[in-house]
């Protein structure tokens, strides 16, 4: 796959790191296209750098990777994205993570939905760059789930592909309206990080999440 990575940091780092170890071709692209040609160097693999809009006019799937506040310049320099495969690993977070800076709005990826006419999928926005280094991001033997949320299938399904890639596991996330949950629910869970709380504690094991445990599968004999 032809992977266009916008920007130059360490969430685009870490993922198209990932992904050229696994065969596919990757462009970088930065404000600076300087900053894009070392990171190109350090990934590898045939990885190449240039310009933003090098990059998404490189790529069967663009990802999205600066900081939310760099969204609406990152896009402009990336120019037209319509009908592109886009994911959104954006987190519209404001410590001390009482809000978003997206407030009562839209949800970012609806933003850059809207934005760029692009078929966004919302996907790696609820983990810290070193987890996506990891190889794989495997806890207490299961691996790790990553919600997407999104409305094209074929994009869907190329995200997908990408996340298996990194050895996780895709988590059908719902349509892209449920990206606000996605952003909102992230922001919740660093808060407790910070504060030094394990938001997986909160969460009972699925066969509980309903109230009456019911049986699995595995159980009937």
């Amino acid at each position: 796959m032809r992977i266009g990575v916008l920007g130059a940091g360490d969430m685009a780092d870490a993922l198209a790191t990932q992904w050229a170890r696994k065969g596919h071709d990757v462009r970088i692209g930065a404000r600076t296209p300087a900053k894009a040609v070392t990171l190109a160097g350090r990934i590898g693999h045939g990885a190449a750098g240039g310009t933003l809009r090098e990059a998404a006019a490189f790529g069967d799937v663009v990802l999205l990777a600066v900081w939310y506040e760099g969204v609406h310049d990152a896009l402009r320099q990336a120019g037209p994205l319509t009908g592109r495969v886009l994911i959104d690993c954006t987190n519209p977070m404001e410590p001390p993570f009482e809000r978003l800076k997206t407030h009562d709005g839209p949800s970012a990826a609806r933003r850059i939905a809207d934005a760029t006419g692009a078929r966004v999928v919302k996907a790696f926005s609820t983990c810290h760059e070193s987890v996506w280094r990891m190889t794989p991001p495997v806890f207490g033997g299961r691996p790790l789930g990553v919600p997407l949320c999104g409305d094209d299938e074929e994009a869907l399904a190329a995200v997908r592909t990408l996340v298996s890639d990194l050895g996780c596991v895709p988590l059908d996330g719902g349509g892209l309206e449920r990206a606000g949950l996605l952003e909102a629910a992230t922001a919740f869970m660093v808060g407790l990080w910070v504060a030094g709380e394990d938001p997986a504690s909160m969460l009972p094991p699925p066969e509980y999440a309903g109230g009456e445990p019911r049986r699995l599968p595995q159980d009937v004999s």
